[in-house]
């Protein structure tokens, strides 16, 4: 019953099951991979992965070992990679260690990935799993893994239990700071939804809303280099702080700068202008023209960063800096500002700019309160027009 089996053998042996493992298939049909792995597994590793409890609870009454690793894992760590709740639970009632560690160096907890695992984190922390417990190599707790994986009933559950809200990882990552460094997709607004979610228990549970990792990015940094809009206005109203440099001299303002064109999709004006609302340090305006060659292709991006001086000289360099293809892509905008070229702006520009600097960081609160029409509060709070007047 507790026997180890070859995965990648073909040969039947006595007291053996054997499987041969799947080749690799590439995207190009009839290409396959020369290399098999050689994989250990067991009987009862079998059973947990595949959720198999029946035949889970005969090995486990006629002997099989709970704790046995095999290929790396024990049988409880298959069962919450697979989140097979009730083989996790058969498993834990014969006596399984909650707080093995597979290899690798990661818990059962570690291994709770998806929401469909929660009640396994459950079963887990009832019969004693350590929720504080890091891994080996990154030195990461399971709460930095719900975290990562949008799982806020996990991250809430193990909160509860006395998770370390501020624990660091071996990079300095705190889960704040790991949740705030996902990029979620476009597609499932449902995701944006589930980090928020995690960002606010996180923040309710007493997380330092400042506390960066080795290179010094702080999880306002890590948001706005994703462009998340919620996330990053959400730090903002906790504190964050907003002039914050990294290591490589990057603010939050020029993180979310340099993703303004990868990132495109996810409207990284929006992160800009709030950014620059809320009373962001500005690049210093010499570098603008270096600002413009990696942001051409934004240029809702590029508009609110250049209404944010009250007056910065446009040069022929500014004309030879963007590309024919992306000017006559965006023509309106560009012919607009490049008619600027060594002139002054509007009175309308320089009434603004006076005003915002009176406000200064709290442009965002004070011009709503302004008893002006809605059109001109928007042209204060910088809302691109789609041209530089």
């Amino acid at each position: 019953l507790n026997a180890l089996f070859d995965k990648s053998t073909t040969k039947v042996q006595k007291n053996s099951i054997c499987f041969n493992l799947t080749p690799t298939v590439f995207p190009i049909p009839g290409l396959w991979s020369l290399e098999y792995k050689r994989e250990l597994t067991s009987p009862l590793c079998i059973a947990a992965a595949q959720g198999f409890s029946e035949c889970l609870q005969y090995l486990l009454e006629h002997g099989a070992h709970p704790n046995l690793i095999a290929g790396g894992k024990a049988a409880l760590h298959e069962a919450c990679a697979n989140a097979n709740t009730e083989c996790v639970e058969l498993l834990l009632e014969h006596g399984a260690n909650p707080n093995q560690m597979t290899d690798e160096g990661l818990t059962a907890l570690h291994l709770c990935r998806t929401p469909q695992s929660l009640r396994c984190a459950k079963a887990l922390v009832r019969y004693g799993a350590k929720v504080n417990s890091p891994s080996e190599e990154e030195e990461e707790t399971p709460l930095h893994v719900a975290s990562r994986h949008g799982l806020p009933h996990h991250a809430q559950l193990y909160l509860r239990f006395g998770a370390c809200v501020n624990h660091g990882s071996s990079s300095g990552e705190t889960p704040l700071g790991v949740v705030c460094g996902v990029a979620p997709e476009k597609t499932d607004n449902s995701q944006d939804e589930q980090y928020l979610e995690i960002c606010r228990l996180l923040l309710a549970y007493g997380a330092q809303i400042n506390l960066s990792d080795e290179e010094r990015r702080s999880p306002l940094h890590k948001a706005a280099r994703n462009v998340q809009l919620k996330v990053v206005e959400l730090l903002l109203d906790h504190g964050a702080d907003i002039s914050a440099i990294d290591y490589n001299g990057c603010s939050p303002l020029s993180s979310v700068l340099q993703s303004s064109v990868v990132r495109q999709g996810w409207e990284p004006h929006r992160v800009v202008q709030t950014l620059l609302n809320r009373g962001s340090i500005k690049v210093w305006p010499q570098a603008l023209l270096k600002v413009l060659t990696a942001c051409a292709e934004a240029p809702k991006t590029v508009e609110i960063l250049f209404n944010s001086y009250t007056l910065v000289p446009v040069t022929s360099k500014w004309v030879e800096a963007i590309p024919e293809d992306i000017f006559h892509l965006h023509r309106t905008f560009y012919e607009s500002l490049f008619a600027l070229e060594y002139k002054p702006r509007s009175l309308q520009h320089l009434c603004r700019s006076a005003l915002r600097k009176e406000f200064g960081k709290n442009c965002c609160s004070l011009i709503p309160r302004l008893p002006i029409p809605k059109p001109l509060e928007q042209y204060l709070l910088l809302e691109p027009e789609g041209y530089i007047d």
